[in-house]
């Protein structure tokens, strides 16, 4: 006898299944949460390799498409004198092979060229560092007695308030500082070995992902072609349409942002190297690369990167140190009203409350590289909030415009918006009207103003107001005579 599976059984199993299992999840969430973590750890220590492998391959693609499209293909169309679209798919995969060469070797060029510039100044300059902090200490503290030299008041109360807390420091210093720099370096010098370790197995990941990156470049167009396969077998044309269109929304945000970014940071470090240089800022090498480094993180990286910098010329002369402030100042606001925009544009659609809160966000979750990628991954996330909230009003067929609801009061079960805006006060007090005293529900000087759409898609249209105070009206009317009744 054969068994006919119900559909309609087979779904409720499932969804019970699904259900049974969401709760155990979500049971091992709360009450253990250290193993779950433990066990996310050990499968990221697992696909670090692949995941380094993707990652260089998603950075590496952009420059790829453009050999090929700029430089490859245009070539090789002018000697065997054809176009793209008649290449046989043998001339496109050795012309793939020569540009993942052609790209490799260009990315290790710039990062030799850049870090052998780099690295010898930043040596120097740390050296120099290291050789005349005592000295740097000296100029601090001379510059620091002149100030209360010729401030008296200053100085008297600056030894007030070290005669008050000297014991409190003193104290704090004894009891726990001391211990707890013992305890620091008793855990640096047996973790020492660990960080080694640690730093030999980070390289060797990033090598396997190196060559991970290679295949993943050689067939970037048939690994997306099989996952459009898989997604159009599991789901149905709409549904998968959508899903596509929303990847190629992710990946338009995310390589807009931060190659755009990525691009920022490099003119601004350079901007404050010929800045500095021309101002005589000690150490301009260091204290640029730290500019243009942290300036990868939005909105808070620029002070990340100008507070340690600005002490560091502290040390060596305060008013160069004043001189930077103002330089870095400008260098901003250049960067946020100018370059910023014409690099990046609006690549992310989000203002800056909400690039704040995603920094602030995923850095607590992720720490800097949450700072990072924070506003990218924010901004996925709110255009699909808002995708969503468009569609479910268009259902309704109400307006998607978020003007149109900023001074809405309520909306009645036949769409019409009822609005209320502030009416202009007389100098003279005029006798009040039954629309302008509303039981306490209209306050004095406010009218209400009913809106509603002719029919989907129509923008609002105003009723007329005589009309809507008639209405009102009649409705405190009915309101009093129930109260009199009651």
């Amino acid at each position: 006898m054969k068994f006919r599976w119900d559909k309609k059984y087979l779904y409720w199993g499932i969804t019970a299944f699904l259900v049974v299992c969401a709760g155990i999840c979500f049971y091992y969430f709360i009450f253990h949460r250290s193993n779950l973590w433990s066990g996310i750890h050990m499968l990221l220590g697992i696909t670090m390799p692949v995941l380094d492998g993707f990652v260089l391959a998603y950075v590496l693609s952009p420059v790829l498409n453009h050999i090929e499209k700029n430089l490859l293909y245009p070539a090789f169309a002018a000697v065997a004198h054809t176009e793209k679209e008649n290449f046989s798919a043998k001339t496109k995969k050795n012309l793939r092979k020569i540009g993942i060469f052609i790209t490799i070797i260009f990315v290790l060029l710039c990062l030799y060229c850049f870090f052998s510039i780099l690295i010898p100044q930043l040596i120097n300059s740390i050296q120099s560092i290291i050789l005349q902090f005592p000295y740097y200490i000296q100029n601090l503290n001379k510059w620091i007695l002149d100030i209360f030299d010729n401030n008296p008041d200053l100085e008297s109360a600056a030894n007030a308030l070290l005669t008050r807390y000297s014991y409190k420091v003193e104290e704090w210093v004894t009891s726990d500082l001391l211990p707890q720099a013992n305890a620091l370096l008793r855990l640096v010098s047996s973790g020492l070995i660990g960080s080694v370790i640690g730093v030999a197995k980070a390289l060797w990941n990033l090598l396997i992902g190196f060559i991970i990156s290679v295949y993943l470049l050689a067939g970037k167009e048939n690994f997306a072609g099989q996952g459009k396969k898989m997604i159009y077998s599991f789901f149905s044309i709409d549904t998968a349409n959508v899903f596509v269109s929303n990847v190629r929304f992710i990946h338009r945000t995310f390589i807009g942002f931060i190659s755009g970014k990525i691009v920022d940071s490099i003119i601004i470090g350079i901007i404050c190297y010929f800045g500095t240089s021309l101002m005589g800022t000690p150490y301009p090498v260091l204290i640029s690369v730290i500019i243009g480094v942290t300036n990868v993180i939005p909105f808070f990286g620029p002070y990340m990167g100008a507070i340690p910098s600005a002490i560091l010329i502290l040390m060596v002369n305060p008013l160069q140190c004043f001189y930077f402030i103002i330089f870095i100042l400008v260098l901003q606001q250049f960067d946020g009203n100018i370059l910023g925009p014409k690099i990046l544009g609006d690549s992310t659609g989000l203002n800056s409350f909400w690039v704040i809160f995603s920094i602030t966000v995923f850095g607590g979750l992720l720490g800097v590289i949450g700072m990072v990628i924070g506003v990218p991954v924010f901004a996925v996330i709110y255009a699909g909030i808002r995708a969503m909230t468009n569609r479910r009003l268009e259902e309704k067929s109400l307006p998607t415009a978020t003007k149109e609801y900023i001074a809405v009061r309520s909306i009645d079960e036949n769409g019409v918006f009822i609005k209320y805006e502030p009416r202009p006060r007389n100098k003279k007090k005029e006798k009040s009207t039954p629309s302008e005293s509303n039981s306490g529900q209209i306050g004095s000087g406010d009218s209400w103003v009913l809106l509603k759409r002719k029919n989907k898609g129509a923008a609002m249209n105003p009723v007329d107001p005589n009309t809507a105070d008639r209405k009102i009206a009649d409705r405190n009317t009915e309101n009093e005579n129930e109260k009199s009744t009651e």
